[in-house]
């Protein structure tokens, strides 16, 4: 049994990423990536999240500005669980409903403690890159996230209300010094 750790993206993990990719289609979750073109073009897949520009893996709108970010993968045991994303700076809309760390963890490895070691182990990425405080957003429905981030050190800075874009975020900042 080997520890967890955040890995850049591998084509190693491909069949447990797929794996948890159906876990979050069945939540609502990544439904922009089909399941079909990861299988057959995973490889290009992994190469588009190494390349720490923008959001290539993920659709946005062209009035979103793309802000460079460092996307890792926490794996245990050669097994996917869970992403990370830390955007580099933050934008107008990031400010308010991004954050610059997101982290997911896969609904079948939920409730075992790896949120906060992945949160923890992405703390000194966000620290690497200059943030020295970064920002999280959290849905405040979301308490087993809350938790999370407040484990890490996370405080509450406010809560943002929906606009007909963009749903509800609780805001946090967690000292990455």
């Amino acid at each position: 049994m080997t520890a967890s750790k955040l890995t850049r993206p591998s084509i190693e993990y491909k069949e447990s990423f797929l794996a948890a990719m159906v876990e979050y289609h069945k939540e609502g979750h990544y439904l922009y990536n089909d399941l079909e073109y990861l299988n057959n073009n995973f490889e290009e897949y992994v190469k588009l999240l190494s390349k720490d520009r923008g959001h290539p893996h993920q659709p946005h709108p062209e009035w979103v500005e793309n802000v460079p970010e460092t996307v890792a993968w926490f794996v245990k045991d050669n097994e996917y669980l869970g992403t990370v994303d830390v955007r580099h700076r933050l934008n107008w809309h990031l400010e308010k409903w991004g954050g610059h760390i997101h982290f997911i963890l896969r609904p079948s490895m939920r409730g075992k403690g790896f949120g906060k070691r992945m949160l923890q182990k992405a703390i000194p990425i966000a620290n690497y890159l200059g943030i020295e405080k970064a920002l999280l957003t959290v849905a405040p429905e979301n308490k087993a996230a809350i938790r999370t981030v407040e484990a890490c050190g996370g405080e509450y800075e406010d809560t943002l209300v929906a606009t007909n874009r963009f749903p509800t975020r609780a805001r946090y900042w967690i000292n990455c010094t």
